[in-house]
C-alpha cells in the first residue's frame, strides 16, 4: 500500500516561497510603482512551467549566481496567484472576481500552464456562464486568438449559433477582425436568416470604409470596387440561393457590383427559372432548428446611442437586487421619453417632461472622458416640491467602458436624502453622488461626490470635496449626451 503526503509536501513547498532560502532566480513581476520583486527557486519553477524552462535557459547567472527576469506584463496580484499554485499546487478562485479569474486563464496560457487552463476554463464555463455572456464579445475575441481555449471556443460558437445577435447586435460587431466575422459566417448551423446575415456583412465592410457616401444613390463604380475588396473573402461565405426572390430583389441587387458576373446571372437565374442547371457553386442550406430555442430577447427596440444590450441587462439585474446579472430575457422595458440632443439639456427641461413619472433612468455620456454614468429613480418626479425624497431602491452606476473594465455600483445608503429635486435651483441629484446642475451639455456645473450612497461613481481626481463647486473645478463636468428610460416591467402572457 502507498502513502501519499501531498498536503505537508505542499505545505512545505509553499513555506519554501515565503521563506526563499538558497533562491537562485529574481522575477520582477509588473510596473512601477505596483512592481514587485519575487525570489524564488529555478528547479521548481523549471519542473512545474515549460515556460520558465526555456526562459531560464536563456538567461545566464549574474555576479551573485542570480538569474534576473523582468515581467512587466503581468500584475502583482495575478503572479501572486500562479506562483503560489506552482509552489504549492493549490489555488483557491471563490474570492476572486471573474474578471481577475479570466484573466488568470491568458495568464496561465502564455506560463504555458496546461492543467491550471483546463481547470480554469472548466470552472468559468460550469460556474460562471453568466458572466461569460454578459462579456461576451471579449471573451470570444479572446478565445479566438488563443488557441487553447477549446472549452470556451465551444461555449462561445454554442452561444453564436444558436442567438447570433450576441455579436451580432453588440456594440462591438462593427470592430470584429475579418478572421472572426468569417469564422462565425461559415457556420452550418448559424441560427439566423440568410439575408440577415448578407446585411450584417455589409453593414461591417461599409464601416470599415468610413468614406463611402451614405446615401447608396450617390455611390460610383470605384465606391463599389473598394467594398468589393473589403468583403472579398466574406461574400464567398454567404449562401445567396437560400435568400428569397423579394430579398434578392430589395437587399442584394443594389449591390450588384459587388457580385462576380456569372453568380449574379445564376441568382438571376434561380429566381427565374428554379429548375435550370446553373454553373455556380451552391452551398448547403444551414442547418436552422426548428426546435424553438429559449429567447434571449435581445431588446431591438432600446432607443440608445448611449449604453448597450448588455448594459441594460446590467442595470435591470440591479434594480430587482439580483446577484448574478441577467444575460438572456430582460425583464423590463426601457421607454426613452428625454434625450439631450431632442429635447434640449436644461434641467428645468428634465422636469416639465417627466413631472409624475416613475421607475426612471438616466443615463449621461460625459464629455471628455467617455464615462456612462447615471442613476435609477423609482420615485416620482415632482416639479411643484423642492425637497428631498426618501426610498431604498434608488442607485448610481458607472458603466463599463473600454477605460473601465468593470461597471461601478452604488445604492443608496442614507435613504432619507436618496433624491434631491430642487426645480427653482435647477438642479437634481442622487443624494450627493449625482448631481446635475443648470444645462448639462454648457454649464459644467454637474458634479459627483461620495455622501449618502455606498461608494463613488467616479475616480478620487474628479470627485468634489465641496457642495456645488465652480465650473472651473476639475470635478465638474458637461455632457455629450443624455438620456432617460422610463422603466417598465414586461408584460408576460
Amino acid at each position: 500500500m502507498t502513502t501519499k503526503f501531498f498536503d505537508r509536501l505542499s505545505n512545505d513547498l509553499t513555506q519554501l516561497l515565503e521563506d526563499p532560502i538558497d533562491y537562485n532566480v529574481s522575477i520582477e513581476v509588473g510596473k512601477a510603482p505596483n512592481n514587485q520583486i519575487f525570489k524564488v527557486h529555478s528547479y521548481i519553477l523549471q519542473s512545474r512551467c515549460p515556460y520558465f524552462k526555456k526562459k531560464f535557459n536563456e538567461i545566464p547567472f549574474n555576479d551573485n549566481h542570480v538569474k534576473a527576469l523582468k515581467m512587466s506584463d503581468i500584475s502583482v496580484k495575478l503572479f501572486n496567484i500562479i506562483i503560489k499554485y506552482i509552489y504549492g499546487g493549490i489555488i483557491s478562485l471563490e474570492k476572486l472576481e471573474n474578471s481577475i479569474i479570466f484573466d488568470l486563464l491568458i495568464a496561465s496560457n502564455e506560463l504555458e500552464l496546461d492543467e491550471l487552463l483546463e481547470h480554469l476554463q472548466t470552472h468559468l464555463v460550469n460556474n460562471n456562464a453568466s458572466w461569460l455572456r454578459l462579456n461576451f464579445t471579449r471573451v470570444y475575441l479572446t478565445s479566438h486568438q488563443v488557441k487553447n481555449f477549446n472549452k470556451i471556443q465551444d461555449f462561445c460558437y454554442d452561444i453564436i449559433t444558436k442567438h447570433p445577435n450576441t455579436i451580432f447586435e453588440s456594440e462591438n460587431f462593427l470592430s470584429l477582425p475579418e478572421d472572426v466575422l468569417i469564422s462565425i459566417i461559415k457556420q452550418d448551423d448559424l441560427q439566423l436568416e440568410e439575408i440577415k446575415i448578407w446585411e450584417y456583412v455589409i453593414q461591417w465592410g461599409k464601416a470599415k470604409n468610413s468614406t463611402l457616401p451614405t446615401n447608396l444613390a450617390e455611390w460610383t463604380s470605384d465606391n463599389f470596387l473598394t467594398l468589393k475588396e473589403t468583403l472579398k473573402k466574406c461574400l464567398m461565405h454567404i449562401r445567396y440561393f437560400d435568400v428569397s426572390g423579394e430579398d434578392v430583389v430589395e437587399k442584394i441587387f443594389p449591390y450588384s457590383q459587388l457580385l462576380d458576373y456569372q453568380l449574379f446571372l445564376d441568382i438571376n437565374s434561380k429566381i427565374m427559372a428554379p429548375n435550370k442547371p446553373i454553373s455556380s457553386f451552391v452551398s448547403p442550406p444551414r442547418k436552422i432548428s426548428t426546435k424553438t430555442l429559449p429567447a434571449r430577447n435581445i431588446p431591438f427596440h432600446l432607443s440608445s446611442q448611449i449604453i448597450t444590450v448588455e448594459h441594460a441587462l446590467e442595470i435591470s439585474s440591479w434594480i430587482d437586487k439580483k446577484e448574478i446579472p441577467y444575460t438572456d430575457s430582460n425583464p423590463y422595458e426601457f421607454e426613452l421619453i428625454v434625450k439631450g440632443s431632442r429635447d434640449g439639456f436644461d434641467v428645468k427641461t428634465i422636469y416639465e417632461i417627466c413631472d409624475k413619472v416613475s421607475n426612471t433612468l438616466i443615463i449621461l455620456k460625459v464629455e471628455g472622458t467617455g464615462e456612462i454614468l447615471g442613476g435609477y429613480n423609482p420615485l416620482e418626479w415632482d416639479k411643484n416640491n423642492n425637497e428631498w425624497k426618501k426610498t431604498q431602491d434608488s442607485f448610481t452606476f458607472s458603466l463599463k467602458t473600454a477605460n473601465l473594465k468593470i461597471s461601478i455600483f452604488s445604492r443608496v445608503k442614507n435613504f432619507k436624502y436618496a433624491i434631491g429635486y430642487y426645480l427653482n435651483e435647477s438642479w437634481s441629484s442622487f443624494g450627493h453622488a449625482l448631481i446635475l446642475r443648470d444645462n448639462l451639455k454648457t454649464s459644467k456645473n454637474s458634479y459627483c461626490r461620495c455622501k449618502w450612497y455606498e461608494k463613488p461613481i467616479r475616480s478620487a481626481e474628479f470627485l468634489s470635496s465641496i457642495h456645488k463647486p465652480p465650473s472651473s473645478d476639475k470635478s465638474t463636468f458637461n455632457v455629450e449626451e443624455y438620456e432617460i428610460f422610463k422603466v417598465s416591467k414586461k408584460n408576460i402572457y
